[in-house]
């Protein structure tokens, strides 16, 4: 049997304005359309609902047992199509899926997580590391935030650049160059990449390649950790982001030195990647606000 929903409503209205007359005024229809629901209503329950007494209509012993079942009812689907948009930090018991590359989690995750935890205590964050291989995790709501410099090409993916960190190359302290490194001395030393793909080049060996020279690369690592970790005991340099890996350059005790001029590359952007279901989510709204304003103090502080 399929059920109008609507005689709900309409049955909330004659139960609490105990006549056709005010649940029609109540309901901003007909008193003949409220007359025509409270005959379907009564063939449904078997039941007459209301019942003339006098001059007035009086509720059946049935209507009065499920008043409240019904006004209950009617609430609910009001909140389901009506939901509130207020969000209770307070309150919120939530836990939120951010993917991102292990120097930006080093570089984010202490502020965020204070700021989450002061704010929304009932909150957790779930930091995954970036797969290999691109995913459909954000379409499946596996994860909820993904942070990284890339957008992935699919329409339902909305995007936010929330920053931008220009590249650096990061080489132990008392490296031979740390600082004397010109376009020559650079394409001369040994090199790391952090590629989750374990790419051997990048746009770095097209500039170069466009001065006539060539870097030996000795390998390419997934995590920017076990590289700064290499070039601290090695003549190897790495090629990263500044601001996001300042905390490992500086546990790893590393210097740092600009690109030389002829491959000064744009800034790496920092985008944040969410699915469209999360646009209107006040919770999710929130924590992209929260990683913003991480991001961009981290950045403020170049």
């Amino acid at each position: 049997m399929q059920l109008d929903l609507n005689l709900l409503t309409t049955l909330d209205a004659l139960l609490v304005e105990g006549s056709v007359r005010g649940a029609a005024e109540r309901l901003h229809l007909s008193s003949p359309a409220v007359s025509r629901s409270h005959g379907r209503i009564r063939k449904l329950t078997g039941d007459d609902i209301l019942v003339r007494t006098g001059r007035t209509m009086t509720p059946t012993p049935y209507a009065m047992a499920v008043r409240e079942q019904v006004s209950g009812l009617v609430r609910q689907a009001g909140a389901v199509l009506a939901p509130s948009r207020e969000l209770d930090l307070g309150t919120l018991e939530r836990t939120f899926t951010l993917q991102c590359h292990d120097a930006l989690t080093t570089a984010i995750a202490a502020p965020l997580l204070a700021a989450i935890a002061e704010r929304a205590p009932g909150v957790r964050v779930r930091f995954l590391t970036e797969a290999a291989v691109d995913t459909d995790d954000l379409r499946h709501g596996r994860v909820d935030l993904e942070i990284g410099a890339t957008t992935p090409d699919l329409p339902e993916i909305r995007t936010e650049t929330v920053g931008h960190d220009r590249l650096v190359v990061v080489l132990r302290g008392d490296h031979p160059y740390a600082g004397r490194l010109d376009v020559e001395a650079y394409a001369a030393q040994p090199h790391l990449l952090v590629s989750r793909r374990g790419r051997l080049s990048d746009p770095v060996d097209e500039l170069l390649a466009a001065h006539g020279l060539h870097r030996r690369v000795l390998a390419a690592v997934g995590t920017t950790a076990t590289a700064l970790h290499v070039a601290g005991h090695s003549d190897a340099v790495v090629t990263v982001p500044e601001v996001m890996c300042r905390p490992l350059i500086a546990a790893f005790g590393l210097a740092v030195a600009p690109l030389p001029e002829p491959l000064r590359l744009p800034p790496v952007p920092i985008v944040g990647n969410w699915h469209q279901r999360y646009d209107t989510d006040p919770g999710h709204a929130w924590l992209r606000e929260q990683t913003r304003d991480v991001v961009s103090a981290a950045l403020g502080g170049r």
